[in-house]
């Protein structure tokens, strides 16, 4: 039996998912720094932790909708986006080890356009005139926000080649992400992908030889969070919103996380925020605004 699509949002509560998705996602910082393990190791358990949350998810569709499909199997759409986050999660640690938090967010932000240009080709999905003003705004605006840190050094640039390495796996996770949500559940595709994410980041971590366990309860928190709010919670969010809106929209979540992470620095850890910072998360914010997608 064919499964049967679950209803899908409106393109308001859509539109504010992928809202709420990077404001809880732009937190995720804050836990990594305070989880105790290498960077390959904090992603694995990101996943992991996020696995039961993503089951039941699963489960509680198959059950509403009588679909004859089992919870655990794997659509090979599924298995592709896992690969897809995978390389991004990957890429996206190499590059913050080896250049600036500044340049790998401005490089992984560039994730936007690759989806922006593919967006047509992949999926037959047009980018409007005032998504490409938007996007400019928004990439303008993130220069403001980080350019006091942005260098361009020799030293940093394989960082800097890792951070664009990682915006094509997001974009292309963003893209295969979509066209599977065209025919396949939110719950039972974020399951499949996050398996073969974990098993991908589980041999990275092994390869990598990263500190694998926690040494304090702190520790274990700051992981438990992240596979909960960033990953089940955050990502889990963005796949909804990925049922109604377009890829090249949704992935302009990149932006909203750099903003709030840098709200969370400011808040949390009193990292300085100058005039010029600020008026480029306004930027950004309105930027995301008047890319927005509208009926009809």
């Amino acid at each position: 039996m064919k499964q049967t699509l679950s209803k899908p949002l409106s393109m308001e509560v859509a539109f504010a998912a992928i809202v709420f998705s990077g404001i809880i996602m732009g937190f995720s910082p804050v836990f990594v720094r305070e989880a105790e393990v290498g960077p390959f190791a904090s992603a694995f358990w990101r996943v992991v932790f996020a696995l039961p949350l993503l089951f039941l998810w699963a489960w509680a569709e198959s059950r509403k909708d009588n679909a004859n499909t089992s919870v655990f199997s794997l659509p090979l759409s599924g298995m592709l986006a896992g690969a897809f986050f995978s390389g991004d999660l990957i890429f996206w640690h190499l590059s913050i080890l080896n250049t600036t938090m500044a340049n790998a967010t401005f490089t992984v932000c560039l994730s936007v356009v690759w989806v922006a240009l593919l967006s047509n080709l992949v999926l037959g999905e047009k980018v409007s005139k005032a998504f490409w003003i938007g996007l400019c705004l928004c990439l303008a605006g993130l220069a403001l926000l980080v350019h006091s840190s942005l260098q361009i050094e020799p030293a940093r640039l394989l960082g800097d080649i890792y951070g664009i390495i990682t915006s094509f796996f997001l974009g292309a996770y963003m893209l295969a992400m979509r066209s599977a949500r065209r025919h396949i559940d939110g719950g039972r595709l974020f399951l499949s992908s996050t398996i073969v994410t974990m098993i991908i980041l589980g041999i990275a971590t092994m390869v990598a030889g990263d500190t694998f366990l926690a040494s304090t309860s702190k520790g274990w928190l700051s992981l438990v969070s992240l596979g909960v709010f960033t990953h089940a919670a955050g990502q889990g969010l963005v796949t909804l919103a990925l049922g109604v809106l377009s890829a090249v929209f949704s992935s302009l979540v990149i932006f909203i996380e750099a903003v709030t992470a840098a709200f969370f620095g400011w808040l949390l850890f009193d990292e300085h925020m100058s005039w010029t910072q600020t008026l480029g998360g306004i930027m950004i914010l309105s930027g995301v605004w008047l890319a927005r997608p509208k009926k009809g």
